[in-house]
């Protein structure tokens, strides 16, 4: 039996800094390429913006970043980032 590998992701660290808008770091690892990585968005409202989550900017597998973006916005939909 083979073992599948999953996404990780993990919250670093976040910080309001002003209405609206919050900085979240995070880290993990992205399944299909087998490589770490570490990133930060900006939350406005509830929406995540960084290049780590930008379709045509990141590095990071299409499954990989769709992951970490539905992540983030689960995290911060659940309260997490209170």
């Amino acid at each position: 039996m083979s073992h599948v590998k999953q996404h990780e992701v993990s919250i670093l660290d976040y910080e309001k800094t002003g209405h609206q808008t919050i900085f979240v770091q995070f880290s993990g690892m992205d399944a299909i390429t087998g490589k770490n990585f570490a990133g930060e968005v900006k939350f406005v409202g509830s929406m995540p913006y960084g290049d780590l989550i930008h379709p045509k900017r990141t590095f990071l597998s299409i499954e990989c970043r769709e992951h970490v973006q539905a992540w983030l916005i689960d995290k911060y939909c659940s309260g997490a980032f209170n």
